[in-house]
């Protein structure tokens, strides 16, 4: 745990879609346990923040410390940092506005959590930060919301209670939604836009050869890859692969525990449950469509101008509304093979693994009720925990395995639970 400074932890961008329900929730975690503060660029929008958490949830916000930060002001970060133990960053793009935030960080030895699911800058900031927040014994943590605790910390609970050691770990991920349907609001909208974009430039793929010099080693049959659209016996559903940051995070996650904790790697493989064969068709038609918008700059501002016309209504600058929200929850399944603690101790493992284990994560609304819990818990494990590292720019699982973050979610509704577990009774 750091030294006392003046808030424990400091909410920048507390104004924003997303920051407005990280403050409330911090607001429901933080009565009495911690001094803490928003932070943003208008000090009226900050107090309307405020108010609506004081109406929504009748918390008293007359210690809560107001700090006016802006990305493009340098002077402002490093001193909104130096008054902070913690940093949750819910200023995004964070391709484009998220560096400055990290840098002053690092710089005043402020741990620093944000939500993003932009692989570029997340593997980018490891590579730039990561040795620096060592030596400071700082956590700069990303991911830390619906992308990608879910799923990273899906798998170490995969392979917790799974007797032995597992190789191989699918994921198939179920939204759900009300009557009222589902939403996702603009900034979400633009980081996918331009995400999209870079992928044509290779950057990320350069940056990994200079991040992970060396291959993963493997262990147990490679997994196989499944075909873009494929059938799952387990989920009875049609399933594409998963296009956000999970896998590259859940990879990232098993290098580190290899190179650090001396564990055997998992092989990591993600996917979406879609309700039919015909949305599947659908959606691929659409994200053609939108990918090749998103490759002019033409294309970009039209995408960006009207999201709900080329989102077909479920992303807006309003976001979803309150009712979409209540009816609205995901589901994560788990499909694990791998040894038993037998064949292990056996010193000839067989040619095909003799234990399967099955696991779910479920919670409310992905976006912004699930979002703010998870960011909230991982805050308050940082701050009152001593965690396995020292510090470093980390994902959640390399960050939080061994900590109590799951039981922290389960006490918040992001539920955990073993579905079954066999292993051949024969080895």
């Amino acid at each position: 745990m750091m030294c006392d400074r003046e808030f424990a932890i400091v909410v920048f961008g507390a104004s924003g879609f997303t920051g407005q329900f990280v403050v409330r929730e911090v607001a429901r975690n933080c009565k009495s346990k911690f001094k803490w503060a928003v932070a943003g660029r208008s000090k009226d929008k900050l107090e309307k923040v405020l108010q609506e958490t004081n109406s929504e949830i009748g918390y008293d916000i007359q210690d809560v410390g107001i700090i006016l930060a802006d990305v493009e002001d340098e002077e402002s970060l490093n001193a909104m940092c130096s008054r902070a133990n913690i940093i949750l960053n819910c200023v995004g793009p964070y391709r484009f506005f998220g560096e400055p935030v990290v840098k002053a960080a690092v710089e005043n030895s402020c741990h620093h959590l944000d939500v993003s699911g932009e692989p570029e800058f997340l593997e980018e900031m490891q590579f730039k930060y990561h040795e620096e927040a060592v030596k400071k014994g700082i956590h700069i943590i990303g991911t830390c919301g619906f992308d990608s605790i879910p799923a990273d910390m899906g798998v170490i609970f995969a392979q917790e209670n799974f007797p032995g050691e597992l190789c191989q770990v699918e994921s198939f991920l179920t939204m759900h939604s009300g009557p009222e349907g589902s939403a996702g609001h603009y900034g979400t909208y633009q980081s996918i836009i331009h995400g999209v974009a870079s992928a044509r430039e290779g950057n990320l793929g350069k940056l990994r050869a200079k991040l992970f010099p060396k291959p993963m080693p493997k262990f147990g049959p490679k997994l196989p890859r499944r075909w873009f659209i494929s059938y799952s016996k387990m989920m009875e559903k049609w399933c594409i692969p998963f296009l956000g940051a999970d896998p590259s995070v859940v990879r990232r996650s098993q290098r580190h525990s290899v190179e650090v904790r001396d564990k055997k790697p998992v092989q990591y493989g993600a996917y979406v449950a879609m309700p039919s064969l015909l949305a599947i068709l659908l959606f691929l038609f659409f994200g053609l469509f939108f990918a090749l918008l998103c490759q002019f700059k033409m294309g970009r501002n039209l995408l960006e101008k009207y999201p709900k016309f080329f989102s077909f209504g479920f992303f807006s600058h309003e976001g979803p509304t309150r009712k979409q929200m209540l009816g609205s929850s995901f589901s994560f399944q788990f499909q694990g093979t791998g040894y038993s603690e037998c064949a292990l101790k056996s010193g000839n493992l067989p040619a095909e693994p003799d234990g399967e284990i099955v696991t779910k994560v479920t919670g409310p609304e992905a976006g912004y009720v699930a979002t703010p819990i998870c960011l909230v818990q991982a805050a308050l494990v940082v701050l009152e925990e001593t965690l396995p590292n020292s510090g470093g720019v980390l994902t959640p699982a390399a960050a939080f395995a061994g900590t109590s973050l799951i039981d922290r979610l389960e006490e918040h509704g992001v539920k955990f639970s073993v579905i079954r577990c066999e292993v051949d009774s024969a080895m």
